[in-house]
């Protein structure tokens, strides 16, 4: 590869040798690149840049058969890289019943009962992502209440972050929870005073009802990987991070689709694809490492969980929930068997990353991420935090200090913002989404959605980071705004940081020659000063993938 683009950029001809494939002109190219963060124009061959710099420069590299894209001055960035998301499960989404912005029981009710109306009578009714802050004022959904509106089939819906769900009566009784079913370990069942299950199940305990779910099929699951390519396309996402949470087969069938789709050249979004901690040897001896798979596909490593989710009170924390002081959260995994499957996997030669959100779970985490590194000697490991939400002060410069990366999601600062202080205060919320903190200690950082828990969108990402607002409009200026970062920050987290995160950074996070050629056109300049409070509203003109536009926008 190297030498032919050589000899394309260096023929002495007029018309190059070997002419670009595409060229991308008269914009404001932000390369991302420290070296040289702004050009014109963007040149392409094959699915590789081969020039970035002015449009005389670039231009002179097109041919007869060039295909030319004139950006009209508007502002192209490197593709967006998803550092942590669920792919097929934000894909089959669209088509779930969606509650997260119900405004109340009656709007909630409605669309269930709607959704049960339209969908064929043998399958469950799932998905959700209900928000009880927004739609019931704190107040948890019960059984009960499903009932009023679903009686017939089962149902059994999540809270929007994942880490709690509701089911009717129908489900818990195939589930056999009854007033004398233990708590699993990790899990908690909530109970109405006289000790009954209230359908409330959270974290492990989900799995008491989960595991009775039918598993997608094939086409079901081929509906969901198209859902989601046409909307990471339309957003500029380029590449992701899938931390899928499958059961096995699913997973496995979802590898072998993505593998086809790359195949037949119609995967317009780099995924990786990580498997669950648990399963470490499965990787193990197939040999698989973070270089494994192809530009388009691949299995980048594991996932872990620490703990719980601050939104249903199970992130864990040093003391007790000021909205609950019975509870200081839960961890779905002990510590002391999280730090023997970080050293089996390690040893094993797989990158890492684990799942905390409360403090002592990511204190806890840093610990085991710190004596496994001891023990098992120097590489270039690039640990990872998923969330890293709940920080105490002095365990922030220790993500540098271990060379810890911080792979965080923003938009939950605008989402969680609302209620964060009711459950657990406003001294523990000042170190908390602590991107300021985290990148002035000099640790990396690496931005992800977490759709579908979080909307897709990387701009109303950014913008979180950048401003944030928090979504019931009480904080104009910004909830704890001395955590705010700059625009570039945010979007470098959004492209290089992720990349790094993923050991890609010499393929992918910048627009400079011999990457691939994967970058998004947006609607406006979100660098520039006077557009700050209009980032959530930016579009995606254009998105490009290899070399090819994935997405164009009417």
């Amino acid at each position: 590869m190297s030498s032919l683009l050589v000899f394309a950029l260096c023929a002495p001809c007029a018309e190059p040798v070997v002419a670009a494939d595409l060229v991308v002109h008269n914009g404001k190219v932000w390369t991302g690149d420290v070296a040289k963060p702004d050009a014109q124009a963007v040149a392409v061959w094959r699915d590789r840049i081969i020039k970035v710099g002015t449009d005389a420069e670039v231009l002179a590299l097109a041919g007869a058969h060039t295909k030319r894209i004139d950006l009209k001055g508007a502002r192209l960035v490197p593709g967006f890289y998803d550092s942590h998301l669920h792919f097929l499960g934000g894909g089959r989404s669209v088509a779930a019943v969606y509650l997260k912005d119900a405004q109340d029981e009656a709007e909630f009710g409605k669309r269930l009962k709607a959704f049960d109306e339209t969908t064929s009578r043998g399958r469950w009714v799932l998905g959700g992502l209900w928000d009880h802050e927004k739609t019931f004022a704190g107040a948890l959904p019960t059984a009960a209440l499903l009932d009023k509106y679903v009686k017939e089939r089962p149902v059994f819906i999540r809270r929007y972050d994942g880490h709690m769900g509701v089911a009717n009566s129908a489900a818990l009784k195939l589930a056999g929870v009854t007033k004398d079913t233990k708590d699993p370990a990790g899990g908690v069942i909530e109970r109405d005073n006289a000790g009954a299950p209230t359908g409330v199940l959270k974290d492990n305990a989900m799995s008491l009802v989960e595991r009775l779910v039918p598993e997608p099929d094939e086409e079901e699951i081929r509906e969901g990987v198209r859902a989601a390519l046409k909307a990471a396309a339309e957003v500029g996402v380029t590449s992701a991070q899938d931390l899928d949470g499958s059961a096995p087969e699913t997973r496995r069938k979802l590898f072998r689709i993505y593998q086809q789709l790359a195949r037949d050249g119609k995967l317009t979004c780099r995924l990786d694809l990580r498997w669950p901690i648990a399963q470490y040897r499965e990787l193990a001896n197939a040999g698989v490492n973070s270089d494994f798979g192809s530009d388009f596909v691949r299995i980048g490593g594991l996932k872990g969980y620490m703990d719980g989710s601050l939104g249903s009170s199970t992130a864990k924390m040093f003391d007790a929930y000021a909205s609950d002081a019975k509870t200081t959260g839960v961890f779905v995994t002990e510590p002391g068997d999280m730090r023997a499957l970080v050293r089996a996997a390690d040893t094993a030669g797989l990158n890492v990353c684990v799942h905390a959100i409360g403090d002592r779970a990511n204190a806890e985490l840093l610990d085991i991420f710190e004596t496994v590194a001891k023990q098992n000697g120097p590489r270039d490991r690039r640990f990872r935090v998923e969330h890293a939400q709940h920080l105490r002060p002095a365990d922030i410069p220790r993500f540098k200090q271990l060379g810890v990366i911080a792979s965080m999601q923003p938009f939950h600062v605008a989402d969680d913002g609302r209620w964060a202080e009711g459950r657990i205060g406003a001294k523990r919320c000042a170190s908390s989404y602590a991107y300021r903190a985290l990148l002035d200690a000099g640790a990396a950082l690496a931005f992800g959605s977490d759709w579908p828990v979080a909307p897709l969108d990387p701009l109303v990402g950014i913008d979180a980071a950048v401003n944030r607002r928090t979504l019931d409009g009480k904080h104009p200026k910004g909830w704890f705004p001395e955590q705010r970062i700059t625009v570039a920050e945010a979007v470098r987290a959004y492209t290089h940081g992720s990349a790094f995160a993923a050991f890609q950074e010499s393929d992918r996070g910048t627009i400079a020659a011999g990457k691939l050629a994967d970058f998004a056109l947006l609607s406006r300049d979100i660098f520039a000063e006077s557009e700050r409070d209009k980032i959530a509203d930016t579009k995606v003109l254009l998105t490009v993938v290899g070399g090819k536009v994935a997405f164009a926008r009417k």
